[in-house]
């Protein structure tokens, strides 16, 4: 369920801050028949969204997907060929990026190198003309919500890439905007340092209550991440929904694909296993793999047997990739639990749950 904001204020560790007022019944943004082109490139070809207040809304996709081309329109920094873009009930598709409230994080953190922290944070407060006490009081607010409050005086070069990351984002938010866009702003960052900021990052928006809307390509990112998630292709959506209807129960062979390791199993394999045509989505995760062919399927699941091509040994999984007898191959995953069982050339069979075999709505 998206994280409503009915309230006025977040509590940070060390202050209050303040956030905007969510605007009544309206969506936080809504978007209809939203196109964009350059010359005879369909980047974005009729987009339909409503994304509520208070939501963490992730864009999920490829690139050249039209993710990113869609932020930018709701930013202000292109303008749409066709549709219409509306902040809060207020069409905004026409208005430069300043008349728009909404702020942007990039990839790129953009700190000013010569001014400390609280510069920093300050400085989008000064342009606007905002009285010293009072910029100065906001900028402090928002880095005790990005828990940054004692490191006002250092300069960027003294801070890790994260906690750079955290002065982006405090620069941002001290601007109280509605909606707080994210341009991949975990992309610069180490795997580990990355996994910290996106637990990070959803507790800051669960803190102070605004809606973010964060373009990623990265699917572990957006199902860790996300209340909901839009899947894009080709400048389309394909699928919004939670995290786990996405990744449980995807509308597209495309979104089966691309979201997590699928198997999608098709054709006489999947007459052959299943016992009706279509496309089918298993996920790897969901079978059981065992080198004894004459144990039968438990009640309800479903069996194959196969030959076990490669190996691939991942610390804490094993992926064994099988060839079936009845046509077609699958991914198999299981957990390094013991010493990886060494069925590489040897026969196996397989095994999962009928309702894991989803079916998908098209063949891709």
């Amino acid at each position: 369920m998206p994280h409503q904001a009915p309230t006025t204020s977040a509590e940070g560790e060390q202050g209050t801050f303040a956030i905007a007022s969510d605007g009544g019944g309206d969506p936080a943004i809504r978007l209809r028949g939203l196109r964009k082109e350059f010359g005879q490139v369909h980047a974005v070809d009729g987009v339909d969204l409503d994304i509520p207040p208070g939501e963490f809304f992730s864009m999920l996709g490829p690139s050249g997907s039209g993710k990113t081309t869609v932020l930018r329109m709701i930013a202000g920094f292109e303008l749409p060929t066709a549709g219409t873009i509306e902040l809060h009930g207020r069409d905004v598709s026409r208005l430069a990026p300043f008349d728009r409230d909404v702020n942007t994080v990039f990839q790129d953190y953009a700190l000013f190198p010569h001014m400390t922290v609280q510069q920093n944070v300050e400085y989008g407060l000064r342009v606007k003309r905002v009285p010293r006490a009072e910029r100065r009081q906001r900028a402090k607010e928002a880095l005790d919500t990005v828990r940054l409050g004692e490191f006002g005086e250092r300069k960027p070069d003294q801070l890790s890439g994260g906690q750079r990351q955290r002065v982006a984002l405090a620069r941002a938010l001290v601007n109280r905007p509605k909606v707080l866009l994210l341009d991949e702003p975990l992309g610069a960052l180490d795997l580990k340092l990355r996994h910290t900021m996106q637990t990070e990052l959803k507790q800051i928006q669960r803190d102070v209550g605004i809606t973010f809307i964060f373009v990623t390509h990265d699917q572990d990112e957006a199902l860790t991440m996300s209340d909901r998630i839009a899947v894009f292709n080709a400048g389309r959506i394909e699928q919004v929904g939670s995290p786990v209807e996405v990744y449980e129960r995807p509308a597209s062979a495309f979104v089966a694909g691309f979201v997590g390791t699928s198997n999608l199993l098709s054709g006489g394999g999947a007459e052959n296993i299943i016992g009706k045509p279509g496309v089918f989505s298993i996920r790897p995760e969901k079978i059981r793999v065992d080198a004894d062919l004459s144990k039968p399927a438990d009640v309800g699941e479903t069996s194959a047997t196969g030959t076990v091509t490669d190996t691939v040994y991942a610390g804490a999984t094993v992926r064994y990739e099988v060839t079936l007898d009845a046509g077609g191959q699958l991914s198999v995953v299981r957990q390094n639990t013991a010493e990886p069982a060494d069925f590489e050339g040897g026969r196996v069979r397989l095994s999962w749950r009928h309702e894991h075999s989803f079916r998908v709505p098209e063949a891709g």
